[in-house]
Parts: C-alpha cells; sequence; structure tokens
C-alpha cells in the first residue's frame, strides 16, 4: 500500500503536458494565461469576501461566507498547477490540491443545501425597503401622538389653573350681580333723572357681569371641570330645533344646509352645553365674510382601533358624528395645530376671546367623546365630533317644571357659605322670600345648629370638611333634610367623571335672585 502511495508521487517516469504541446507553443501560453487569469479571479474573490465579513460582524450565516473562501482558494490552486504541470510532472500535488478542493466542495455543499430555507426566509430587499417605509410611517405616526399628548398635557395644566380661580371668581361675580340686583329694586327712592342714570349705570355693569359668567363657563368647559347634568337625546332633533336660530345668526350671505341621517342613535349628554357647543361653530360665519355655505350632517359612526391609536384618551366603539362644514377660508398647519388653545384667536384684538373652539373640546372630552378638525387653507374647515352612543334604554322625558310658589309656612334654610359677601347675599335674598335663614361659615359651625332644618344649600368647596361631607352629617341627623349644592368649580365632591352623582342637587354660581329663588323652591318641593 505505501509503494502503491509513493508511485502516487513518483514523477521520474512521467512527462509534463507541455510535451502534448510542443507541436503548438502557442497553445501552451493560451493555457497559461486563461488559467492564470482565472486564478487572480479566484483569488480575489475569497479576499473580497474575507473583508465583506470583517467589516459585517453581524451579518447572518458569516460562516458560509468563509466555507465558500476556503473553496474557491481551493479552486483558484488547481489552476495554479495546471500552469505548473506543464513544464513539472508533479501530478501527485496537483491530485492532492484536487483532492482539497473536493473535500471543500462537498463540506460547502452539505452546508449549504439545509441552510437554504433559512436563507430563503430572510426578507428580500424589496421586503425591506417595504419595512422601512412602514417603519418610517409608524415613526412619523408617533411623532404626531407625541405632538398630541405634549398638546393634550399643556391644555390639561391649563385647565387645572381654570378651575382653580374659577371659584372665586364665581364668588365674585355672585356678589357683584347680587348687589346689582339689590341696588336696582331701591331706586324708587331716589328723583327721576338719578334714577334713569343709576340704572342706566346697573344695566351697563349687568352686561358686563353676564359676559363675565359666560366666560368663566367657557373656561370651566374647556377646563373640563362644570359638572354636567347628561341625559339621553336625539341630536337630530336639536339640531332641527337650532336650525331657525341658526340660520337668522348667519345672514343672508351664508346658506345653511342640515342632512339628518335617519335611524340616529341617541346619545347621553347635557343638552345646554351640546346647544352651547353647536352655537361657537356656527361662529365659522366668520371665515365665510362674502358669504358661503355652512353644513351640519349627522350620521351613525364607528371608530376602530386603527384610528384610535393615534389618539391615547379615545375609545374604539360605536359614536354619534355632527359634522360642521364651511366654505370658508381655512386654516394653516400652524392655526391647526393651536385651534383649541384657550385664547387663541386669529381676529383682531376685541373681536373674540379665543375661547369658543376650547368649550367644544371641553365639553366633548368630558362627554367621553372626540373632536377633529379638518382643514387646509382655500379649502374650507370641518369640525366633527363624536359623541358616544347611549346603548342602555333611554329614560322617559321630564314633565315641565309646575308654576314655583312662594315660601311655605315653618321651612327653615341652613345657608353655608364660607364668603361673607356671597353669604350675606344668598341669606338676604331667601329671607326677602320670606323664608327662616340660619346661616354658618364653615361645616364645624353648621354642625353645632341644633335646630330642625329642611334645607341646606352649601358650599361644594369648603375649608376642612367639603359640602359633600357636611350634607353627609347633617343628613345623620336630620332625617328628611334637603341638600342643595352650591359651586362655582366642584372638584370631585359631588363629580363623578364629569357628571353628576344620582340624586344631587346643584346650583352654578353666580347666583341671581330668580335663578337661587327658583331652584331652592324646586328642591324643596321635590319628593323624595
Amino acid at each position: 500500500m505505501l509503494t502503491f502511495l509513493q508511485s502516487l508521487w513518483e514523477s521520474s517516469t512521467l512527462s509534463p503536458h507541455g510535451i502534448c504541446l510542443l507541436w503548438r507553443p502557442d497553445l501552451i501560453w493560451l493555457n497559461v494565461g486563461s488559467d492564470a487569469i482565472i486564478a487572480l479571479s479566484y483569488f480575489s474573490i475569497p479576499f473580497a469576501l474575507a473583508i465583506f465579513v470583517s467589516k459585517r460582524p453581524a451579518v447572518e450565516f458569516g460562516w458560509v461566507f468563509w466555507a465558500f473562501a476556503i473553496f474557491i482558494t481551493a479552486c483558484g490552486m488547481t489552476h495554479v498547477m495546471s500552469i505548473w504541470t506543464l513544464w513539472v510532472p508533479d501530478y501527485g500535488i496537483e491530485g492532492f490540491v484536487k483532492l482539497v478542493t473536493a473535500l471543500a466542495s462537498i463540506i460547502t455543499a452539505i452546508m449549504l443545501w439545509p441552510l437554504l430555507p433559512k436563507v430563503l426566509a430572510l426578507p428580500s430587499p424589496a421586503q425591506l425597503r417595504k419595512a422601512q417605509a412602514d417603519l418610517e410611517e409608524q415613526i412619523a405616526h408617533r411623532l404626531e401622538a407625541e405632538d398630541r399628548m405634549r398638546q393634550s398635557q399643556k391644555l390639561e395644566a391649563v385647565g387645572q389653573l381654570t378651575g382653580g380661580v374659577a371659584h372665586d371668581f364665581n364668588n365674585l361675580l355672585t356678589i357683584i350681580v347680587g348687589n346689582l340686583e339689590i341696588a336696582e329694586q331701591n331706586l324708587s327712592s331716589w328723583s327721576k333723572d338719578a334714577e334713569d342714570y343709576v340704572r342706566r349705570a346697573i344695566s351697563s355693569a349687568m352686561g358686563g357681569a353676564r359676559r363675565a359668567t359666560a366666560l368663566t363657563q367657557r373656561l370651566l368647559a374647556f377646563a373640563r371641570r362644570q359638572p354636567l347634568a347628561p341625559k339621553p337625546l336625539n341630536v337630530n332633533n336639536l339640531v332641527n330645533g337650532l336650525s331657525e336660530f341658526i340660520r337668522r345668526t348667519l345672514g343672508e350671505d351664508v346658506e345653511l344646509e342640515v342632512v339628518g341621517r335617519a335611524g340616529l342613535w341617541q346619545v347621553e349628554a347635557d343638552q345646554a352645553e351640546l346647544e352651547a357647543a353647536l352655537l361657537n361653530l356656527v361662529n365659522a360665519r366668520d371665515a365665510m365674510p362674502n358669504g358661503g355655505k355652512l353644513s351640519i350632517e349627522t350620521s351613525n359612526a364607528f371608530l376602530d382601533e386603527t384610528y384610535c391609536r393615534d389618539y391615547l384618551d379615545v375609545r374604539s366603539g360605536q359614536y354619534v358624528l355632527i359634522s360642521i362644514t364651511d366654505t370658508g377660508g381655512g386654516m394653516d398647519k400652524e392655526t391647526l395645530g393651536r385651534a383649541f388653545e384657550p385664547f387663541f384667536t386669529t381676529k383682531e384684538a376685541g373681536q373674540g376671546t379665543g375661547l369658543g373652539l376650547s368649550q367644544v373640546y371641553g365639553f366633548v372630552k368630558q362627554s367621553n367623546g372626540h373632536v377633529k378638525i379638518y382643514s387646509e387653507p382655500g379649502e374650507g374647515t370641518t369640525v366633527k365630533i363624536y359623541l358616544p352612543r347611549l346603548l342602555r334604554d333611554s329614560a322617559q322625558p321630564e314633565p315641565p317644571p309646575r308654576e314655583i310658589p312662594g315660601a311655605h309656612a315653618g321651612e327653615t334654610i341652613l345657608v353655608v357659605e364660607d364668603d361673607p359677601d356671597v353669604r350675606a347675599y344668598v341669606v338676604e335674598v331667601l329671607r326677602q322670600l320670606r323664608y327662616r335663614v340660619l346661616e354658618a361659615k364653615d361645616g364645624s359651625a353648621a354642625l353645632a345648629v341644633i335646630a330642625p332644618v329642611d334645607l341646606l344649600p352649601t358650599d361644594v368647596v369648603l375649608p376642612k370638611m367639603n359640602g359633600r361631607q357636611l350634607s353627609e352629617a347633617m343628613k345623620a341627623r336630620h332625617e328628611h333634610l334637603k341638600v342643595l349644592f352650591m359651586t362655582g368649580y366642584s372638584r370631585d365632591a359631588i363629580v363623578h367623571q364629569g357628571r353628576l352623582d344620582p340624586g344631587v342637587e346643584l346650583i352654578q354660581k353666580p347666583l341671581s335672585q330668580q335663578m337661587l329663588a327658583l331652584r331652592v323652591r324646586a328642591v324643596l318641593d321635590a319628593v323624595k
């Protein structure tokens, strides 16, 4: 066996391949040139593969590149041996090189075939480009969502500030409005000229107070701090009821179109606040100074998960959609981004407070709804309000209130208010209505009253003990006690998720004489 292997390397009896080509010497150099070029090309390929793998250490299946490099290097060596054996008959070495090449090729093939399914599973360049485009789109959505979140946080911060100011501001308005009414009632002792002058002054001051009241209510609506009293509503009926008033408000140059969908779902919302929101949106007429068209359309809608994922506070589900579209000048991107900010307005100074859309935003969000503005310069604007569908059976509408009589004999009212001026005003109004009135500045003073009490009008925000806690303590003493909460800002004492707790009676500041008289009588006459 050893002798046989030695014979493989014995070249003394062999002739070089070049002897066969001596009759055509030009063919010798043809083979040399071709094999040399092939060998150099083969040697350059593994060199390039080695550079690629070293520069990309995280490349998938890097070992395959090294396997191919070894195989291709071995192939290059076979061509080198083809040149060598033209002059030197080292056919044993040539056979050994071919053996190494064969082993490298078969090992590479054996390793490559099981790898083929994994390689085919890798994404193609087209798939990678699509994945990159999808990723860029997701990044854009995320950046937009982050911008909305920052905007929402900014609006929430302003809302908290607004809610804190509203309580004291409404107390001041109660004092102003109440004393203006008292002054007006006592003008008979003045001379005619003086009475006319003072009456005009009081009327002007009262107008300013009412505007301040409306301003405060809009701020509270934006801040989502106003207590809502939602009831089942048919939006079509509400819009149709407002349409004539809206048409007169728009004037003759603006056409109004109302399209109500048949079979519209019911919603549960505060009717007064929804009407105020729609009337604020009617201000779109200011965007159409030369006339145009305003369309109000209602429909049923479904917001799916795909839509809601871009909004942190919007849930998927069934909604009633109210679309208000105008043919005005539209908004640019910067204006659109700030449209819901309080006090932001594109109007000249003195022509708008910038609270219309803020009120709409706050009311819709407090009603667990969604509001979106679509607008482009020169293309008009569409505001879409989504209110959640009422899924439970709606209650029967309440009968209209009957005529309110005066005070009944022996009725006692305990007024609890920490602001002395507000308390003095409320006590004075109730005494003029012939009620027996007691007063207290806080919960401790109220609990010290031992006389029987029929009604407890109490401020919600009191020092140490809030109005809700006081009412519970008083009801434990007086079985038939009725409670009327007074508030300019209720916080969370009587409100849950922006809605009044069941059975809670509330009157909002600032208080006028007529409002207070009617509300007190209604609560006293209500059947428990």
